[in-house]
């Protein structure tokens, strides 16, 4: 028994070092979670422990997501990082990306970005519309440059989203939510399109929460996104439902 047991350890040590798949997350606050224990936002990934073991994913869902593979796929020797960042717009995230994303070779890399940059338009100059093109050509170079230095890697990318719960319906008028609505709708369907262009898996959140609001009714308008914003923890084991549901075809072997 003891040398059966030995031996399936090491089954387990080598596939962890010779075929083991890194699943990188990036991103927000959404996919932040604390991860790494920060001790205030916005906090760079060189002030986070990545030692302790007991926050290194934060409490969202890419922590369930992570958690589902390495507990119950052990086997497989699965690597996970997270890198979000409390905050972070798609400009915060091309300056680290080399750091954050590319040194680390991930084989997939899952990106959720865009309700920052629709907040920070939102509370600053309004006059002039919201630059979708620059901001599509900038989300599709950071691919470009992920391909070059990676070329078999693959893209996961969710759709921002929000809805008018909460904090978000006690400061906020309907007139600036549905600014904000059709700005991150816009946004969506951006990501939808690279995500079509990439041969990337496309992780529709949007719809996801706005299809939880029409399936339950009578729960408060705050049961999934409790400030408009950010998930509460039923709207964040929904979401890692959905991308585990939706990258079945990445891990089928």
């Amino acid at each position: 028994m003891k040398r059966i047991i030995t031996l399936t350890v090491a089954a387990i040590m080598f596939a962890a070092t010779v075929s083991a798949m890194t699943i990188l997350f990036i991103g927000d606050s959404i996919t932040d979670g604390n991860w790494g224990n920060p001790v205030g936002y916005p906090c760079p990934t060189e002030a986070r422990s990545t030692t302790d073991m007991n926050h290194i994913y934060g409490h969202g869902y890419m922590f369930l997501i992570a958690s589902q593979f390495q507990g119950e796929t052990p086997e497989k020797g699965y690597r996970f990082y997270n890198r979000g960042i409390s905050g972070n717009t798609l400009d915060d995230m091309e300056t680290r990306w080399h750091d954050d994303v590319i040194a680390h070779s991930p084989d997939v890399v899952s990106i959720l970005i865009g309700t920052n940059d629709v907040h920070r338009y939102i509370e600053s100059d309004r006059s002039r519309p919201f630059d979708f093109d620059n901001w599509e050509k900038r989300y599709r170079a950071l691919l470009d440059i992920t391909r070059d230095s990676l070329p078999e890697v693959r893209f996961v990318l969710g759709s921002p989203f929000t809805a008018y719960t909460g904090n978000m319906r006690n400061y906020n008028s309907t007139e600036d939510f549905n600014l904000r609505k059709s700005t991150i709708e816009h946004l969506d369907s951006i990501v939808e399109k690279i995500a079509a262009d990439y041969g990337a898996v496309f992780v529709p959140y949007h719809e996801l929460f706005k299809q939880l609001g029409n399936d339950y009714p009578a729960l408060p308008d705050n049961y999934w996104i409790w400030d408009g914003i950010h998930p509460t923890p039923s709207g964040h084991r929904k979401m890692a439902d959905m991308w585990l549901n939706n990258t079945t075809e990445i891990f089928k072997n």
